[in-house]
């Protein structure tokens, strides 16, 4: 039989097992047997639920719960059972005690949510929240006795909703659009410093160099004075200069360094820590964010974890203020650069105004001179020169207007104009070019209703460039020129039936210097400012401009000007003389683009310009979209003996070329529909025309463009402007060193791509070196292979004939009578008969060492500047002492010191060694280790007595090696072969030897060959 207590307590939890052995009779309540039937029951009720609920009965306030609520009070578990309230959570009841006293005098229950208590559960004065509701609990008579309470912690969510505000506050005030990073920093602690339950004070430091300075902290008082303002290397201090390296850093003992009341009860901080503010560099952090730790909560891992959100938000909004002050910094730079480049433009502007005049004048006057006419041929040289001076004054003054309107400084002289007579005569100058390129123009400009007044020279800007426009991209069909009056204002329409705008090209249609990629045009010539001057000069004028176009339909720009703007004062002072001289030369300019002129008849067969050889002459393909510049280079080469053709781009030249191949293609870069470097590329992947030999001409100064030109095949890349003869000079030599390449045996069986010049663009020719052996020909049993190779153009200007120039190296040296000559290869270099009459001192590679030997002081170095054989045919010659080697190569190179000569280098290189069939690996290789030794010997090479270098081949026994010669002293000189990356990758291709000498230095690079190549 069960007893009283085991019957009231034995619902089987924890706590009911500890209220049936606890000694009631101590207590208020007394024994179990003694207690009434309604606090009986109330005690059913609070053990039986599974939520926290405390039951207070009796004036002494003995408390009696389940286990839910114990786990709620913590280490007053289980001491509280039974005992007073009061003393229970007498840290807490200053804030209960209201709510207890008025449920049992009133009666009424009362709830309280996210009730703020201190509790002391966990050995310190926690900050804890509860959801409250207090009941009235009743005896047996009705009368209220005690208190049921019903309660859930809710300290983390009131404590993490708290800790996302201040995280959200913060991504406010560092949103980056501070001015600067310090004003940002100070605005982040300002914001942390309005949390200071959970960060009782906070500061920030930054990295400068090699020390953190603290650039901003919360309040001025005691944080400010006992924190460092700045933190070097090895400094312990607040554990700043180890969380500055990636540590987090907890920092005790707070409360002895400064008073600070803080926490929900305002007791002394008593900890800080340090934590490293993230940066891109994981170990290279921006700075260190020192917080406060609240004394009434636990550091535990959801308050670290808080900590570290609240160091990364920390570290964002600074990186953004610093990108944004970057940000800042560059675009002022960038102003300060459109504001130098504006006023540069303004000066050069001006600059060129007087030799331009200077030009005109005196050309107009040539042409306009009856007194003394000028012969035809000179009055067409004379009329190119005026109308591209003419192009070149209004490109000057487009620019001068352009950057006066970028300045600020352009201004609106309007006066009283008749505009749609004024816009039907502008139109009318296009008529001609319009028509002549097989469209209608169609012009509609009615009397307007009332008198208008603006720029007249502004708008005849905006008229002439968008005819321009319209004519420059419009094959088919017409161009119409409309002006009409609307109610609110006057309307220009100029429309086309042409290629038409892609929809998102046309945001950036008036955007300065753009241009559309790829669109179909008469002419790839232009600046990219053409609209861009349209709209700016509408807005001057207070108006705008719009673009309705569909591909393939064509477009429509429609300049709007409100009637309150064509309605202001006007500057009688501007003088209308100069108006139409714009729209002339853009339609003079625009004609260029259509027809062709005349071609000159070529010279007779025969002439002084026709190559020595060529019986018949040659026939140049000039490929240009500048009609002047076709004209130019067509008298010019007509005036060699040699037969031209010309075409407006490259796809024309490729139907030309599949027509009737040329002996040469001269070709423009910049050029509508297929554009130099395209046709080149396109001509080099054809077998039939991989060997067509390409002369690139281009506006494009500087070694990159050349590079490109050279590296896509091209035989050379001439640069404009360019001299007659230089240009005459490279045509021939170009020309000759193809013929050279027909004649040459095998020639074009293996050569994985032709011979090109490495002289680069703008470089002076050097003239003919002079015959190193016997001029005009071998003793006996020499043959005709002796002649040396150029493809460039040093021989061909001195005149020489190419068969009395002796080879540069791998050829048999003129050799007295009974010396024999054998076709078999040789590793050593070049054959040479048992007794030389050349002096020793004028060869320029010895067949002995792989050392170049100096060249006859005071002339230049013999032999052509290129391969003495042709790229990647062997030598075949016996050594004077009769040994014989297996087959292989020994050839050798001079190039210009200059960086561009590389690429050459490397292709004369690679043709050779894939002539013998090397294995790719090994070419590629060997290329690599050859390129860091020539920029070597480029870039290190100091005051060189030759401004040349150098390179030689052997092939043979299994073995390739490669010799690289300066002849310069070597600047900030090292250890042998201590140059850095250049000699580390040299070293992993070869074997390297390095001999440097007063006269210049030489790097020897040797590699194995695989069997099957040896």
């Amino acid at each position: 039989m069960t007893s009283p207590t085991e019957e009231l307590f034995g619902s089987g939890s924890a706590t009911g097992r500890l209220m049936a052995r606890l000694d009631w009779a101590a207590t208020p309540l007394g024994p179990v047997q003694s207690w009434p039937q309604s606090l009986r029951a109330a005690v059913r009720i609070v053990l039986s639920s599974r939520y926290p609920m405390l039951l207070l009965w009796g004036e002494q306030f003995t408390q009696l719960y389940n286990d839910a609520y114990s786990a709620l009070i913590g280490d007053k578990h289980p001491g509280a059972l039974g005992d007073d309230v009061r003393t229970t959570l007498a840290e807490g009841w200053d804030v209960l005690a209201p709510l207890i006293a008025d449920a049992m005098a009133t009666g009424v229950a009362s709830w309280v949510p996210a009730l703020q208590l201190l509790l002391d559960r966990s050995g310190y004065r926690e900050e804890a929240y509860f959801s409250v509701s207090h009941a009235p609990a009743r005896d047996d008579d009705g009368r209220t006795v005690g208190v049921f309470t019903v309660c859930s912690e809710v300290t983390e969510q009131v404590v993490g909703e708290r800790r996302l505000g201040l995280l959200r506050d913060l991504s406010v005030r560092g949103d980056g659009r501070t001015v600067d990073v310090a004003s940002t920093c100070a605005r982040l602690v300002e914001a942390i410093g309005g949390h200071r339950l959970d960060v009782p004070f906070a500061a920030i430091y930054l990295r400068e160099g090699t020390a953190l300075h603290r650039v901003a902290c919360t309040g001025d008082g005691p944080v400010a004075a006992v924190l460092p303002d700045v933190v070097v290397d090895g400094d312990p201090a607040w554990g700043l200069w180890a969380a500055g390296g990636g540590a987090i850093t907890e920092v005790h003992g707070v409360a002895h360094r400064m008073t600070l009341p803080a926490g929900a009860f305002d007791e002394p901080a008593a900890t800080a820590v340090a934590l490293p503010l993230p940066s891109a560099e994981a170990d290279q952090p921006l700075g260190v964010l020192v917080a406060g730790v609240s004394p009434s909560r636990a550091l535990d891992e959801a308050y670290r974890s808080f900590f570290h959100l609240l160091a990364q938000q920390v570290a964002v909004a600074v990186r953004n203020a610093r990108a944004y002050e970057e940000e800042r910094r560059r675009a002022e730079a960038l102003a300060e650069l459109d504001r130098v480049k504006t006023n540069f433009f303004t000066n050069v502007s001006h600059e060129f105004r007087t030799p331009l005049t200077l030009m005109l004048g005196p050309l107009t006057d040539a042409l306009a001179d009856e007194r003394h006419p000028l012969p035809p041929e000179q009055r067409e040289r004379v009329d190119t020169a005026r109308r591209n001076a003419t192009r070149l004054l209004t490109l000057v003054n487009s620019l001068l207007t352009f950057s006066s309107l970028e300045a600020g400084r352009a201004h609106s002289r309007a006066r009283q104009v008749d505009l749609p007579e004024l816009t039907a005569q502008l139109a009318g100058v296009f008529r001609s070019a319009v028509e002549r390129a097989g469209l209608r123009l169609e012009v509609d400009c009615p009397p307007l209703p009332r008198p208008v007044a603006l720029d007249p020279a502004n708008w005849e800007r905006i008229v002439t460039n968008l005819l321009s426009n319209a004519l420059k991209h419009t094959f088919v069909g017409r161009i119409s020129v409309r002006l009409h009056a609307h109610p609110a204002e006057l309307r220009l329409t100029v429309a086309d039936t042409g290629i038409g705008i892609a929809e998102e090209e046309i945001p950036r249609l008036f955007e300065r210097f753009h241009r559309v990629d790829g669109a179909r045009s008469r002419s790839h010539e232009g600046t990219g400012i053409g609209l861009a001057l349209v709209g700016e000069l509408a807005r001057l004028e207070g108006g705008d401009v719009r673009v309705d176009s569909q591909v393939g339909r064509g477009s429509t720009f429609t300049v709007a000007l409100p009637w309150s703007a064509l309605h202001r004062g006007t500057d009688d002072t501007v003088a209308a003389s100069d108006l139409g001289d714009t729209a002339r030369a853009a339609a003079q300019e625009a004609s260029g683009w259509l027809v062709d002129p005349v071609q000159p008849e070529p010279a007779e067969e025969g002439s002084p310009g026709t190559l020595p050889d060529d019986g018949r002459g040659v026939r140049i393909l000039v490929a240009d979209d500048n009609a002047d510049m076709r004209a130019y280079l067509a008298r010019l080469l007509t005036a060699q003996g040699w037969r031209v053709d010309t075409v407006g781009d490259g796809r024309q030249a490729l139907d030309a070329i599949r027509r009737d191949p040329p002996d040469l293609v001269l070709t423009d870069v910049m050029m509508p529909e297929v554009d130099g470097f395209a046709l080149v590329r396109t001509l080099r992947g054809q077998p039939d025309t991989r060997a067509l030999p390409v002369v690139v001409l281009s506006a494009r100064a500087g070694a990159d463009a050349a590079v490109e030109g050279l590296d896509l095949g091209a035989d050379d890349y001439v640069v404009k402007p360019f001299t007659a003869a230089d240009l005459v000079a490279r045509v021939r030599a170009t020309l000759e060193g193809a013929r050279r390449r027909q004649r040459a045996p095998d020639a074009e069986d293996d050569r994985p791509e032709p011979p090109r010049s490495t002289r680069p663009a703008g470089a002076a020719p050097t003239p003919a070196p002079p015959p190193t052996g016997p001029v005009g020909g071998s003793a006996a049993g020499a043959t005709d292979s002796t002649r040396s190779l150029t493809g460039t153009a040093e021989a061909a200007l001195a005149g020489a004939a190419t068969d009395s120039t002796p080879s540069l190296t791998d050829t048999a040296q003129a050799a007295p009578a009974g010396a024999t000559v054998d076709p078999t290869p040789s590793l050593t270099g070049t054959a040479e008969a048992a007794s030389d009459p050349a002096p020793a001192a004028a060869r320029t590679m010895d067949a002995a060492s792989p050392e170049v030997a100096p060249a006859v002081p005071g002339h230049p170095v013999a032999g052509p500047r290129r391969a003495a054989a042709p790229a990647g045919m062997p030598t075949t010659v016996r050594v004077a002492h009769g040994h014989e080697t297996a087959s292989g190569v020994d050839t050798g190179w001079s190039y210009p010191s200059e960086a561009i000569s590389a690429s050459a280098m490397r292709r004369d290189v690679r043709s050779s060694l894939e002539a013998l069939h090397v294995h790719p690996d090994v070419v590629q290789d060997l290329l690599v280790a050859a390129s860091e030794a020539f920029n070597n010997a480029v870039e290190h090479a100091q005051q060189p007595s030759r401004p040349e270098v150098r390179v030689r081949l052997q092939v043979g026994a299994g073995t390739a090696r490669l010799t690289v010669r300066d002849f310069g002293s070597w600047r900030d000189r090292r250890s042998a072969m201590d140059r850095g990356r250049g000699a580390t990758l040299m070293n992993a291709f070869g074997d390297v030897r390095l001999m440097s000498t007063a006269s210049g230095t030489t790097v020897t690079i040797e590699r194995r060959l695989t069997d099957d190549q040896g």
